[in-house]
């Protein structure tokens, strides 16, 4: 998978809603040199780690390969948020975590990966054009919330924006149930025996 890319001409509408949000003016570009602008794109970039290293459905791939290199290690991609073996791909034998940018088996002390293809379990970073747009909103919201506190420092409107970002946190969480199509058995969704819960629509439309 492609390390992503940052798209200035994207993420300057989230810095300005961000600015706006305190009060400051837009702008055209992301000037670092300008405190305010350095403040809230930082923000962005941070918050954007952070809500996406959560796991969601469009970030999350499970049983993904890494294939060792020749000298049988795996180099961990930059865009990797979190990374472990799939359950049971390899029983107790190994246990993989991250290490000096590279997987690192705890169980056996060795970068070496001797068995062919490793499956994992990956939360990616993803760039901003990529986030669905519950997201988006969400995490430009969380920014202001944040870059309020750290430029203005106004209780009232620190408090309305984070009543924002509660709304938004309940659309995002609605968007990831309705996309995850989840189930409280826990059974994946490429698993022969996946349980397709009750849906009362269905009585209804016949």
């Amino acid at each position: 998978m492609a390390i992503p890319t940052t798209n200035a001409t994207q993420e300057l509408p989230a810095v300005n809603q961000i600015l706006a949000s305190v009060g400051q003016a837009p702008v055209t570009t992301l000037d670092q040199t300008n405190p305010d602008v350095a403040i809230a794109y930082d923000t962005l970039l941070q918050v954007s780690k952070e809500i996406q290293s959560e796991g969601w459905s469009f970030n999350r791939e499970d049983h993904y390969d890494f294939t060792p290199d020749s000298n049988d290690e795996i180099v961990i991609p930059n865009n990797v948020l979190q990374l472990d073996l799939t359950n049971n791909s390899y029983g107790k034998n190994k246990d993989a975590i991250r290490r000096s940018g590279k997987l690192y088996d705890k169980h056996n002390h060795t970068y070496k990966w001797t068995d062919g293809a490793v499956s994992c379990d990956v939360v990616w970073l993803f760039d901003w054009v990529d986030l669905p747009i519950p997201f988006q909103n969400y995490i430009t919201t969380r920014a202001s919330v944040i870059v309020s506190s750290r430029i203005v420092g106004d209780t009232n409107q620190y408090q309305m924006l984070q009543q924002e970002e509660a709304f938004l946190r309940s659309v995002l969480l609605e968007y990831e149930c309705n996309q995850g199509d989840h189930t409280f058995f826990g059974t994946p969704q490429n698993d022969p025996n996946n349980y397709s819960s009750y849906q009362p629509y269905l009585a209804l439309r016949r």
